[in-house]
């Protein structure tokens, strides 16, 4: 698998990496077996604790608690997403009087945690006469904590581009405009798209945080159902269906970031580029190994059909 952002190892290390990874799988199996050896013993897996699940609404209101945790998630990642390029843009502006303000509440917003953030928001706002729902109240705190990390992550990515790439943009006579739309900022995000997608997995499970300004997802219905006492308080056993569906949620998302990185790196521009960007002389041996591997077997520069 080429990458970018490590060296290649070499034997040594890839033995080494393998030891590391089998004794680490060991260490989590045992850990979870024990874990639910635990479960076992003090009765979490007896029928009178699964006695809620026999239920129809049961399902149905944990799925309707997925919706509005999908609900919450959705729209807070496309607003992060804009505020992302917005805050990005402002923050590569020539102009100082745009940069250093943009560069202010973008260090603000990162800096005050989300779960303060949602506080602030559904219980600072009344006392001031400003009255807003549990629901916007996770929605904006989502948006502004991740769009501002997501636009550290474009402002990173844009930098990282070789200066050329800017400067070739000038000289066929675009403005910066045309420059960061047509050239840097596609690049930009095409690689850094795996830390995009990553910071879209952290959004939807910090959804979870809104069970403490009583917004009804998927974790403040786990929980009310976990207290039940008629039912039994199924509180392991509701946190352990509860959990089941958020690591189906992030693997389905993570499966939709593997599905656009590997469309990305097919992309006949995205080969263009490491081509482009390949020197034929200079730069380290992994530099070199990634280009090849960009260019693919079949490209005469490789050498290679």
């Amino acid at each position: 698998m080429s990458s970018v952002l490590y060296d290649v190892p070499g034997p040594r290390a890839v033995i080494r990496n393998r030891i590391l990874g089998a004794i680490t799988v060991l260490v989590v199996l045992a850990v979870l077996g024990w874990v639910l050896w635990r479960f076992w013993v003090t009765g979490q897996f007896t029928p009178e604790k699964w006695y809620a699940f026999t239920f129809t609404r049961i399902w149905e209101q944990f799925g309707l608690a997925t919706l509005r945790t999908l609900a919450a998630f959705a729209v807070a990642s496309v607003g992060a997403m804009i505020l992302g390029f917005l805050l990005a843009i402002g923050r590569l502006s020539d102009h100082a009087w745009v940069r250093m303000p943009i560069t202010g509440i973008t260090e603000v917003f990162r800096a005050i945690p989300v779960l303060i953030f949602m506080i602030l928001l559904y219980y600072g706002l009344p006392v001031i006469g400003i009255k807003m729902s549990s629901y916007w109240a996770v929605v904006i705190a989502l948006i502004a904590y991740n769009g501002s990390v997501l636009a550290e992550v474009i402002r990173a990515g844009v930098e990282s581009l070789p200066r050329g790439q800017r400067e070739a943009g000038y000289a066929i006579g675009l403005r910066k405009a045309g420059v960061m739309r047509l050239i840097l900022m596609p690049q930009a995000i095409r690689a850094m798209m795996p830390v995009i997608i990553a910071q879209l997995v952290v959004t939807l499970k910090d959804t979870a945080l809104g069970f403490i300004i009583t917004y009804p997802e998927l974790l403040y219905f786990a929980r009310l159902l976990g207290s039940n006492a008629v039912l039994g308080s199924p509180l392991i056993p509701a946190a352990l269906v509860a959990g089941t569906i958020y690591v189906a949620l992030c693997l389905a998302l993570s499966y939709v970031a593997y599905t656009v990185e590997k469309r990305l790196r097919r992309s006949p521009r995205a080969v263009a580029v490491a081509g482009a960007g390949a020197a034929p002389q200079g730069g380290t041996d992994t530099e070199l190994i990634v280009a090849q591997r960009a260019l693919g077997p079949d490209d005469p520069k490789t050498g290679g059909g």
